[in-house]
């Protein structure tokens, strides 16, 4: 058995069977590191090599993590559940209405979350626990809003050439083709990639109106590891005053992601305005801080043991065989060589968990296999962006999950694996290899 295949099942597995994630990642990079012939020493050293990679990881996700906190001291988000609390409060008829403003809000959210306001999943911690109440009495299956948070996450940065998805489009995905040999130039990514966007968009539907339409029931437990204690005004401004802050802080932050590509900085000048108009004291800005540190530490620590999984899997060599195998197997039907590149794809990111890291170590493979199989450039670009794409939701190790599952669970009553994992992984891989497959042959 290949050795990438066989890390992947046992990760998956372990996670299936409720292991933690961390430890699903360390005794799959074993199997595979051990099934490859490293060794256990080679294996350990690439999977501590990996860690080491994941260090950039971990720092900018801290500092998203102190924003994000900064913006929940401010009280913006308290104000925002607030007024969805009230409206539902007005006429208990509203019920139905309520719910699909909620949908739409946190589709918008997880959208502006990869652009306009660059903090990532770190707007869920922030905005979902003071919503559990509301979800309760609404009787919202909260499958539906894993789903729906997942596909703002993924289909922005997947479709929209802005923020994560001018990192994803064009730095990684176009940048890495170019460098495989095929001139890109000219090509409207957008209207590449819109096939597959579909695909995502045709899952949430389906996960809306059809697998998590019914009320399900949930006890109204006390929330716990919520940053619901630090969502009032730590300071004595007004209530409008923190908004406007946190407002002029969003753009500062965006502003800066733009004009530099860094979202590190851009996070640290939105946290550093707050400071400097008062919301946070400087005597306040240090356990701010500490409760961002503590609110993304382990999403952090799982993403940089992704990191140590994902050089395992490169250090063994076998990530190009599993994919030559796959194209030579189908070797002149274009048709199912499409479907196995985006399988493998598939595979790669679920172990990963990150299509970011999975989108480098299979462009440099795929694009002399498309050239020789004759695909178009779009066709190749749509199949490789689809490839790297597939597996981050329903990834037990993608932050696509992860950030859901760490605003949906705060009373204990959201499994990871059965809640998110699963539910993300049927609504949007499905699809997304559908249509997928679709671009690849019509483009």
């Amino acid at each position: 058995m290949n050795a990438v295949v066989l890390a992947v099942l046992v990760m998956l597995i372990l996670s299936l069977a409720r292991v933690h994630v961390v430890l699903s990642l360390l005794v799959g990079a074993l199997s595979g590191g051990l099934l490859a012939g490293l060794g256990l020493k080679a294996t350990l050293e690439a999977f501590q090599t990996g860690l080491a990679n994941g260090a950039q990881i971990a720092l900018s996700y801290v500092m998203l993590g102190a924003f994000a906190m900064a913006i929940a001291y401010s009280g913006l988000p308290r104000t925002i559940a607030n007024r969805v609390i009230e409206s539902l409060d007005k006429t208990q008829s509203a019920g139905a209405r309520v719910k699909w403003l909620l949908i739409a809000i946190l589709v918008i959210m997880g959208v502006m979350s990869q652009n306009l306001v660059p903090i990532h999943i770190a707007f869920i911690p922030l905005i979902i626990p003071p919503l559990i109440m509301v979800f309760n009495r609404l009787n919202i299956d909260r499958r539906a809003i894993a789903c729906v948070l997942t596909f703002g996450l993924v289909t922005t940065y997947m479709y929209l050439p802005y923020g994560f998805g001018e990192i994803f489009l064009k730095q990684i995905l176009l940048g890495n083709i170019d460098k495989a040999g095929m001139d890109t130039s000219g090509l409207n990514v957008m209207g590449v990639m819109s096939i597959p966007a579909l695909g995502m968009a045709f899952g949430l539907l389906v996960a809306l109106f059809i697998s998590y339409r019914k009320p399900r029931h949930y006890e109204n437990k006390p929330l716990t590891n919520t940053s619901n204690d630090k969502q009032e005004s730590g300071n004595n401004k007004s209530q409008r005053y923190n908004n406007l802050i946190a407002l002029i802080a969003i753009i500062g932050s965006f502003a800066i992601q733009l004009s530099t590509g860094s979202l590190l900085l851009g996070a640290m000048i939105g946290f550093t305005i707050f400071i400097a108009f008062g919301v946070i004291s400087w005597r306040d800005a240090d356990a701010v801080f500490n409760d961002g540190l503590r609110m993304m530490a382990m999403i952090g620590f799982i993403m940089i043991s992704a990191q140590g999984f994902a050089e395992v899997m490169k250090t063994t060599g076998e990530i190009n065989s599993l994919v030559s195998a796959s194209a030579e197997l189908f070797a002149g039907n274009k048709g199912m060589a499409a479907l196995a590149m985006l399988l493998v794809g598939l595979l790669v990111t679920m172990g990963i968990g990150s299509s970011f890291s999975t989108l480098p170590i299979i462009a440099a493979i795929y694009v002399p296999i498309c050239m020789a199989m004759g695909f178009s450039t779009a066709a190749t670009v749509a199949l490789i962006g689809t490839a790297g794409a597939l597996g981050d939701a329903g990834s037990p190790a993608s932050d696509s999950t992860l950030g859901p599952t760490m605003g949906l669970n705060v009373d204990g009553q959201h499994n990871h694996i059965y809640d998110s994992v699963i539910p993300t992984f049927i609504h949007f891989n499905i699809p997304l290899l559908v249509f997928g497959w679709i671009a690849a042959m019509v483009l």
